[in-house]
This record gives C-alpha cells, sequence and structure tokens, in this order.
C-alpha cells in the first residue's frame, strides 16, 4: 500500500479480533514512530509497549473503561520527556514535544494500516492513571494510547468537510 493510499483509507478501529500482531510487525510500527518528525530532531517520545492483559485493564479503567483496550492484542502508549525539548523554552517543553508526539502516533497509526492492522489514537485518559498503571518517572508525560490488532470491523468513511470550506489562499 502506498503512502496516499494509507493515509485515505485508514479508519480508527475500536474492535479487534483474537489474532495476535506479529513481533516483526511491531517493530516496524514502532520504527515508523521513532522517524516521525521531531521539532529539532530533539526526540522526545518514548513507546510503552502493553501485551499484558493486567496491565491493559488498568489502561481501561484509567481510560474510562473504553472497550477497545480490552480487545486490543496489544497497546502502545506514547510518551514524551518535555526536558528533551528544553532548547525551544516553555514552548518546547510545553507544546512542541507533545506535537512530536502527534506526529510518532499519527505514522504508527498509518504504518498499521498499511501491515494489515487496525488501531485508534486514543487521547481520553486520565494522566495520572496512565502513569500508575505503567509506573512511568514523573517526568514522563503520556501523550497517546494506539490499541493495536486485527480489525474486526471496517468503519465507514466518516464525513469530512470539503476543502473549499477550509482551505484559504494567500489570506484568510
Amino acid at each position: 500500500m502506498d503512502c496516499i493510499q494509507a493515509i485515505m483509507t485508514r479508519r480508527s478501529i475500536r474492535a479487534f479480533t483474537n489474532e495476535t500482531v506479529k513481533e516483526d510487525d511491531l517493530n516496524i510500527i514502532l520504527e515508523a514512530g521513532r522517524m516521525a518528525p521531531t521539532a529539532g530532531n530533539l526526540q522526545p517520545c518514548h513507546f510503552v509497549v502493553v501485551n499484558d492483559p493486567e496491565v491493559r485493564a488498568r489502561l481501561q479503567q484509567a481510560a474510562f473503561g473504553q472497550e477497545l483496550l480490552s480487545t486490543a492484542q496489544v497497546v502502545i502508549v506514547v510518551c514524551v520527556e518535555p526536558e528533551r525539548s528544553s532548547k525551544y523554552g516553555e514552548r518546547g517543553m510545553n507544546y512542541y514535544c507533545f506535537l512530536d508526539g502527534a506526529n510518532a502516533t499519527e505514522n504508527m497509526l498509518l504504518a498499521a494500516h498499511a501491515l494489515g492492522y487496525g488501531a485508534c489514537y486514543m487521547g481520553g485518559f486520565s494522566d495520572s492513571a496512565v502513569k500508575k498503571a505503567l509506573n512511568l518517572p514523573e517526568n514522563i508525560k503520556v501523550v497517546s494510547m494506539i490499541p493495536l490488532g486485527k480489525a474486526a470491523e471496517q468503519p465507514p468513511v466518516p464525513p469530512k468537510r470539503p476543502l473549499d470550506e477550509i482551505v484559504h489562499k494567500d489570506r484568510w
């Protein structure tokens, strides 16, 4: 699958089969996250790969009971180390590093789709509960969680605003 096709056909998957995620495929997905652009190439991202069903259950509690975390075979938790982005001051530590984590998340979502897996960008969770479930150091911040597995659903294309509503040429 080429890049444009992956972008145009990727959907948020919230139901998964019991098929396992191949280790080689997981490593490719993680590499895609590692290769995402970061401000100043400062690389503040960390990825916590969660296979343990008990830890996934704690993540589900942290995510207000969202069931997709119980059916995913793997959950990748994307974190950042804000101090690595301190070259850009407060803006780097409070904004750029989170954009970097979002870039890594999107790369992993696209890679997962290109490899035949389903995944979802999750941002609805209690930061403190995720940190506790994963025993994260205090200085590490959680950006997103990516439940990952073989899709048990094929949702339709969601409605999107047309380009003529969102593209402005030369000025607003």
